[in-house]
């Protein structure tokens, strides 16, 4: 069971709000408008952040709430507005409304304006106040709007489609290689959403109004068609149930995570079963065999070593499963939100808490691994750094590391090694 931290509020959090989470969710969608119901300062936040993690234009609109109309509207002016002023310029196939805590305090009601809507719009409507929840729990929930709202149930199933759900964390580069991989099993394989080809760093024609890539609406609307529906992560499982009501002949298979050598032996073992294959493909056991010698080249850095975690439960799961594996000791994971499925994992310390209470268990540890916001904890306290999470501001191609499955599970050891010998080498020098 996780402690919660002792203070009576968070200095310096590590959680990002569920607004942020439902705009990421829409950008994975082909032509899609986020558009967020709230003031200004809500987007435009939003909107700078992700263009400084991704390096790459953000497509967001605001109904742009302020004083006045917060007072004396329902929300159904400004929200269709909104969308008049943005259809009268453009013509999205989806507008993603979500909520912001001002917007939800006054208790407008989006469902009500979405249906008087309709006619004029396909818009897909989801509740997410930034007082409750996590970037997290934005992303899923809007997952499970957009499939209770715009999915068509089936009976009918095709035998070569297979669905992706990822969560938060996963990387447009890690979307990808999934599907690449169910690919190599025979499916066509599609994800909700999907940021890999949307925000995957490509170099567009021009600035888009609209999401650049992702999944389409016309796609979304024919996954109870899916034959096999693959959840990553626990705060989307909910969602691949969801998707399971649709059609009862779905076979859905949930993973917790998909970092490390054990976690990626069981997914492909399902897929193999599914399959009625006895081996998977070339390429994947040759993948396994290098995390086999991952695990073995990165042993001596990792397991002489002390590690802190601060990110989202989901990215924590997969992180601390994959180095554990080689022998890391986790002195400390602060995370944001109770995940019961973190009692599971060996390590000193469970807290959920802020960055003043990572800096607490950094002083006996060597490595954080965190966002950008944990680098100045660990300058101070002379310590390595490995970002993870969001946002990453001053490093470049992070929508293309991959940490999952054999692949990426190497890869992500190698860095860590890397940086655990990097640093003890400039400790020693500077001992010297």
């Amino acid at each position: 069971m996780e402690a919660i931290s002792s203070k009576p509020l968070q200095l310096n959090p590590i959680k990002l709000s569920q607004p942020m989470g439902a705009m990421l969710c829409f950008l994975g969608i082909k032509n899609c408008m986020p558009l967020m119901h709230g003031a200004q300062g809500c987007a435009s936040f939003s909107k700078v952040f992700f263009t400084r993690h991704f390096n790459d234009p953000i497509a967001v609109q605001t109904t742009a709430v302020n004083d006045i109309t917060a007072v004396i509207d329902g929300g159904d002016y400004s929200i269709s507005e909104s969308i008049k002023n943005i259809t009268s310029k453009i013509k999205p196939d989806l507008v993603g409304l979500f909520t912001t805590g001002l917007t939800e305090t006054k208790g407008d009601d989006i469902k009500g304006a979405t249906i008087l809507l309709q006619d004029q719009q396909t818009i897909c409507y989801v509740n997410t106040p930034d007082f409750e929840g996590s970037i997290e729990s934005g992303f899923a929930k809007s997952i499970e709007a957009i499939i209770d709202q715009l999915v068509i149930s089936s009976d009918a199933v095709d035998t070569q489609k297979a669905v992706i759900i990822p969560n938060v964390n996963i990387k447009p580069i890690e979307i990808e290689k999934i599907k690449d991989t169910v690919a190599l099993f025979g499916y066509e394989v599609v994800a909700l959403p999907d940021l890999s080809d949307s925000l995957d760093g490509h170099l567009g024609l021009k600035q888009g109004a609209l999401s650049s890539g992702g999944i389409s609406v016309e796609e979304i609307k024919e996954l109870a068609t899916a034959s096999l529906v693959i959840t990553i992560g626990s705060s989307v499982k909910k969602a691949g149930q969801k998707l399971n009501e649709k059609n009862e002949k779905i076979n859905l298979f949930h993973y917790d995570s998909l970092g490390g050598l054990e976690n990626s032996d069981k997914f492909f073992k399902d897929l193999c079963t599914v399959k009625k294959v006895s081996t998977p493909h070339p390429s994947i056991v040759r993948w396994r065999k290098r995390l086999q010698d991952a695990l073995l080249d990165t042993h001596f850095a990792l397991g002489s070593s002390s590690v802190v975690l601060a990110l989202e439960p989901d990215q924590c799961i997969s992180i601390a499963n994959t180095i554990i594996e080689a022998g890391a000791n986790i002195k400390a994971i602060i995370t944001t939100h109770k995940n019961d499925l973190l009692d599971d994992i060996e390590c000193e310390n469970l807290l959920i808490g802020d960055f003043e209470d990572v800096e607490k268990y950094l002083e006996d540890s060597e490595i954080l691994i965190s966002n950008f916001h944990g680098e100045r904890y660990t300058m101070k306290r002379k310590k390595a750094l490995m970002l993870r999470g969001f946002p990453d501001y001053e490093g470049v191609g992070n929508q293309l590391k991959n940490d999952i499955l054999y692949e990426g599970s190497a890869y992500l050891l190698f860095e860590m090694a890397n940086i655990i010998n990097n640093h003890r080498h400039e400790v020693n020098h500077d001992e010297h």
